[in-house]
C-alpha cells in the first residue's frame, strides 16, 4: 500500500511541477507581444496536462 500512496504523491508532485511551469510562463509573456506560438505552446501545455490528469484518474479507478 505504501508504494501506491508513494506512487500517486510522485505523480502528484509532477502535476504540480507541470502547473507551476504553466504558470511561469504565463508570468512571463508580454501581453502586448505574444503571438500565435506563444497561445500554440499554452494550449499543447494544457492539453499535455489533461491528458496526465486523465491517465492518472484512470490508474487511480483501476481502470
Amino acid at each position: 500500500m505504501d508504494e501506491i500512496m508513494q506512487g500517486k504523491d510522485d505523480k502528484m508532485h509532477l502535476l504540480h511541477q507541470r502547473m507551476d511551469n504553466l504558470l511561469s510562463m504565463l508570468d512571463s509573456i508580454d501581453p502586448e507581444k505574444a503571438g500565435v506560438e506563444d497561445i500554440d505552446r499554452i494550449i499543447s501545455m494544457l492539453d499535455e496536462l489533461e491528458k496526465k490528469c486523465q491517465q492518472y484518474r484512470r490508474e487511480w479507478n483501476g481502470e
